[in-house]
């Protein structure tokens, strides 16, 4: 049977570092599925596409050739065949990604990636936004995980760099977009449990996570 542990929640709550744990705790494939929102994003700045132009975005979105694989602990990703990792994750993305992830074309077309993804790999631990509320809704476990926007600001500098307040500020208007978009908005899925990272090391959160499961 197809296991899929669904992991929503916030920018900078750590959803991806607890997603990969879980996943290796449990053996089982990881999706960061915000790298192919960034990937998508990457893909239409390079065509010099304005991020706003909703029928070339999601043309973009639906013909690329899009991999993922996540190899020792970091999510390799391949656009039309170039090494994109770095790329997805620079200031010019970071600041076009909310515009092209809510793009209505753009979310049923990775949607319908994620879910072959899972289909390929018999399951796994998937992370995002929507994906409790949307792409699995009908997951072995939904998680919503979350810290105080401040704590989120203060790992985003530790990684990246950068002014604390700034970060933070970045932060609540990017929880702003993602809960007001008008397609799959940042929801608690019905029936997610809650985790919040704040104050927890991470490996205390996984433990959490893994008691979960049915």
């Amino acid at each position: 049977m197809t296991i899929v542990i669904a992991i929503d929640g916030p920018a900078g709550a750590g959803k991806s570092t607890v997603g990969r744990a879980v996943a290796a705790e449990v053996g089982v494939g990881y999706l960061d599925t915000g790298a192919m929102y960034r990937a998508v994003t990457h893909a239409v700045l390079c065509r010099g596409i304005d991020p706003h132009d909703t029928d070339e975005v999601g043309a973009v979105a639906s013909s690329i050739e899009l991999d993922i694989d996540d190899i020792d602990g970091r999510t390799i990703v391949t656009v039309d065949g170039d090494d994109a990792t770095a790329a997805i994750r620079g200031r010019e993305v970071t600041g076009a990604v909310s515009a092209v992830a809510a793009n209505s074309s753009v979310r049923s077309e990775m949607v319908r990636r994620q879910r072959d993804w899972v289909a390929a790999h018999g399951g796994g631990v998937v992370e995002g936004r929507d994906i409790g509320s949307v792409v699995f809704p009908d997951a072995a476990l939904k998680l919503f995980v979350t810290a105080s926007a401040r704590v989120r600001a203060e790992r985003r500098v530790a990684e990246l760099g950068g002014d604390v307040d700034e970060v933070e500020a970045s932060i609540i208007e990017r929880d702003r977009k993602d809960s007001s978009r008008a397609d799959s908005p940042l929801v608690e899925a019905s029936g997610a449990k809650v985790v919040d990272t704040t104050g927890m090391p991470i490996d205390a959160v996984v433990r959490e996570i893994v008691e979960m499961l049915p």
